[in-house]
């Protein structure tokens, strides 16, 4: 999973998520993008809670939100999620 993160020399997010998305092959692939876009989706979200809300941020609240939405997908019967649902750390 290292060699997957974003590094200081990737310029922008679309660059380091084209470039690391073919690296994967397969089933890992689409996991890999469905993380992605549910963790950005889920930044995002958090993001306008702190600006419009006035929330302070919290990286707990981002990833109970991500395990949430990816529920919620499980339920909805997408397919691989329930493998990236047992993945997400709880504060269980």
């Amino acid at each position: 999973m290292q060699d997957l993160s974003p590094r200081p020399a990737d310029i922008s997010f679309d660059d380091w998520w084209a470039s690391t998305s073919n690296k994967i092959d397969g089933q890992a692939r689409k996991w890999f993008n469905t993380i992605v876009i549910l963790g950005a989706w889920s930044l995002w979200n958090h993001r306008n809670r702190c600006v419009f809300d006035g929330i302070n941020p919290n990286l707990e609240d981002v990833l109970v939100s991500l395990r949430d939405e990816l529920h919620l997908w499980s339920l909805a019967s997408a397919r691989g999620v329930s493998h990236l649902l047992a993945s997400v750390p709880t504060n269980e």
